[in-house]
């Protein structure tokens, strides 16, 4: 183990990019300071990588696949490694988690529990990695034919600062249990648990060049990756725009990606509906993680027979809401940064000057330090569905409030943004359950629930702006991988 892995995370800790099994600087020297969102201090430094640092790292994964055993192991032998990889993340689960909340800023409990799901990747697809099967074709007379899943080869992995843990598990899972090299470039705020994961991954048996990570800006290390001739796939977690950057710069050498995008997603509410079970689930899909979730609950459709019922007890929940450090475990913790405090701002104050209702404000905690990046979540009701409110992904801890009629309205109001990522719906009609279930454009629909404790064997992706492709679950082996089809002529 590296020493500097183990000292406390307190002292002020150098991490370097790990490439071809160790660490390594970055080619200029120059690094980045590591912000604490909790108290705006520095506490650890990354290396700013560059375009040779890319090309080292995507080297080194080039020549595992090419010339090493990870690809021409067998998948049981794979599957071993990641479930050997499983149990070194619950040993070093403590640190994990205290290094994610304190990188991330959000509550200790929550660090934990992308711990527990991080495992739970890690042991899925160590135990899926031998289960992905082809297919005999029935054909021609005298011809048998059939199909292999073979991997692509070097897979670049962008991962947003939301949950490094989580996504680069969903990400490293499915691309090594299908025999596949990895380059994983972090966000530049949230880097530190994923190199912390690569030299785990190392300790677990995976051979040098496998599992590679390097840091930097996205404008300079993510766009060389994104581009980078020797890569053969691109999976990308963050926004539309930068997503589409990245498919343009994969496109130039006719390389698949996986995108998702984010999502406006709406829960719809129906008269009907158990609201005693509804109302904590409606206001943890929003604070959970500040709302910097793609997934996140951000449009609260109510039908509107018990729109003002539903509004008073969200307001009275949201108004006992309080963010705060890390490690004080409250409801909510910090934003990631100064930049996205402020565009959180923004676009509150835009809706408040439009006169749309704010019902109720948490606060933030009076002990929390003044310069850490907090935002107390607020609700407002009766939102019109062309506000940039309802429209735009805020990433914070803000919910929107509309009434509907009835069920076509409820659909075409849960339709109508650019986005299409996750839907609940919440209703004791079983028909309409079904219904409004098919007829909502959203990768996953939840029904009188939202969320599934990451998820894991549920795929995962979205329509329209949120993007294509899927993740989690077998269909991200699919993705992982390409079909090809062998005929033999054997008269």
């Amino acid at each position: 183990m590296n020493t500097h892995f183990s000292r406390s995370v307190a002292e002020g800790l150098a991490f370097a990019n790990f490439i071809d099994g160790r660490s390594q600087e970055a080619t200029s020297g120059r690094r980045i300071d590591v912000v604490s969102p909790s108290d705006g201090k520095m506490f650890a430094s990354i290396p700013e990588s560059g375009k040779d640092d890319v090309d080292r790292a995507v080297r080194a994964a080039h020549r595992a696949f090419h010339d090493g055993p990870w690809s021409r192991m067998p998948a049981v032998e794979r599957g071993r490694c990641l479930t050997r990889l499983f149990r070194l993340v619950e040993e070093n689960g403590e640190e994990l988690a205290a290094l994610e909340s304190r990188d991330t800023g959000k509550p200790v409990r929550q660090g934990k529990a992308d711990v527990t799901a991080t495992m739970r990747y890690y042991e899925f697809y160590g135990g899926a990695a031998d289960k992905v099967h082809g297919d005999t074709i029935p054909f021609l007379d005298g011809y048998t034919a059939l199909t292999l899943r073979e991997p692509h080869g070097v897979v670049a992995g962008i991962i947003p600062w939301n949950y490094p843990l989580q996504i680069l598990a969903r990400v490293a899972g499915a691309a090594l249990a299908m025999g596949n090299t990895l380059v994983v470039k972090p966000a530049e705020d949230a880097s530190l648990t994923a190199i912390r994961i690569a030299e785990l991954a190392h300790e677990a048996g995976v051979p040098d060049g496998v599992f590679n990570v390097i840091t930097g800006y996205g404008h300079d290390a993510g766009a060389a990756l994104s581009g980078h001739p020797l890569v053969d796939y691109v999976t990308f977690t963050g926004s539309t725009l930068t997503g589409t950057a990245i498919q343009q710069a994969a496109a130039v050498n006719n390389r698949g990606v996986t995108m998702e995008l984010g999502g406006k997603s709406p829960q719809i509410v129906f008269e009907d509906a158990d609201l005693e079970a509804a109302l904590p689930v409606l206001v943890n899909a929003i604070i959970q993680n500040g709302g910097q979730t793609c997934s996140a609950g951000s449009r609260v459709l109510v039908q509107r027979p018990v729109y003002e019922t539903v509004s008073r007890a969200l307001a009275e929940r949201f108004s006992k809401l309080t963010a705060g450090p890390h490690d004080a475990d409250l409801d909510l913790g910090a934003l990631i940064n100064q930049r996205q405090k402020e565009r959180v701002a923004g676009l509150v104050a835009a809706a408040e000057d439009a006169g749309v209702p704010v019902l109720a404000r948490g606060s933030v905690h009076a002990d929390a330090p003044s310069a850490g990046y907090y935002f107390a979540p607020v609700l407002f009701g009766s939102v019109d569905p062309d506000q940039p409110l309802v429209r735009e992904e805020v990433f914070g801890p803000v919910l929107a409030v509309m009434p509907f009629e009835d069920e076509a309205d409820a659909v075409r109001l849960a339709n109508g943004t650019d986005y299409g990522l996750v839907a609940g719906i919440w209703t004791r009609d079983g028909a309409r359950q079904h219904r409004v279930a098919k007829r909502v454009r959203a990768g996953q629909v939840f029904v009188n629930g939202y969320g599934a404790g990451g998820g894991i064997e549920l795929p995962f992706g979205g329509f329209k702006k949120s993007g294509h492709g899927r993740e989690k679950g077998f269909e991200a082996l699919y993705d992982m991988s390409a079909t090809k089809t062998v005929v033999f002529n054997h008269g």
